[in-house]
């Protein structure tokens, strides 16, 4: 897999966005007048409270939602399905994979009937050598531990090669050395792919550690109430990265916006 490298255009830009749902005979505001981009090969975090809408916009980011205004474009193209090329990696792992199937096979899904048995296999061999699964293809997700089916899950979106991964808190369940662990996972596929990531967290340090850029996410209803660039020397390591001033003041900058986006 090779990396699409970093460039200053946009692969999504939303403006004004807005999402309402039916509720109780009326509607609900779930999303208003969101705008954001998020750039080629960056990995874009967002972080937010509970109820700020962070599913509802991965969905609408994924095509799997229709805005009820705004405009969403993905590469140029008006969003009114799933965009080409985008791949959602969803919180809940255990239902995301088929317990009958091998890994292997979990992997080959979304593969199968779009490209030959020779290139799928080929694929499945180097996502799961990217998420460290290699030799477990034969296994089945329920012999797996919870970190290792995650990664299974992220290994069938990776061999689909997309340019954008949109991941929905999905070390969230996890506990924190599996979590660190995939953490670091994902900085090495990023630094290796060239892929755009977009990725929910309501981990302030999560979002941090892992992004180029934080989107903190206001409300209810969902908005964007500032987006912090985060400046710290790549590659990360989990303990000296985390005790670096900088790392300390943009999670106090950014502990504090998430609090004034919710009393706002």
């Amino acid at each position: 897999m090779r990396g699409h490298g970093r460039g200053s255009e946009n692969v999504f830009e939303c403006r004004g966005l807005g999402l309402e749902i039916p509720h109780r005979g009326t509607t609900r505001t779930i999303v208003k007048d969101l705008s954001l981009d998020v750039r080629r090969g960056e990995f874009f975090s967002i972080v937010g409270a509970s109820g700020t809408g962070k599913t509802s916009l991965v969905r609408l980011l994924g095509g799997l939602m229709r805005a009820t205004c705004g405009s969403l474009v993905c590469h140029g193209v008006t969003v009114d399905g799933p965009p080409p090329d985008v791949v959602v990696v969803f919180q809940d792992y255990s239902r995301a994979l088929l317990q009958w199937r091998c890994v292997a096979a979990n992997v080959a899904l979304g593969l199968e009937g779009r490209v030959s048995a020779g290139e799928t296999e080929r694929r499945v061999t180097e996502a799961l050598q990217l998420v460290g699964l290699d030799g477990h293809g034969r296994d089945y997700p329920w012999q797996l531990s919870g970190g290792m089916q995650q990664r299974v899950q992220i290994a069938r979106a990776l061999a689909l090669r997309p340019q954008v991964l949109l991941m929905d808190e999905p070390f969230a369940a996890l506990d924190a050395m599996t979590k660190a662990s995939l953490q670091d996972e994902m900085l090495r596929i990023h630094d290796r792919t060239g892929a755009s990531f977009v990725f929910i967290t309501h981990d302030i340090e999560e979002a941090i550690y892992l992004g180029d850029r934080v989107a903190v996410l206001g409300g209810p209803p969902g908005q964007i109430y500032t987006t912090v660039p985060i400046d710290l020397p790549r590659p990360r390591e989990q303990v000296a990265t985390r005790q670096m001033p900088t790392f300390l003041a943009y999670r106090a900058q950014i502990h504090a916006a998430i609090g004034d986006a919710r009393s706002g």
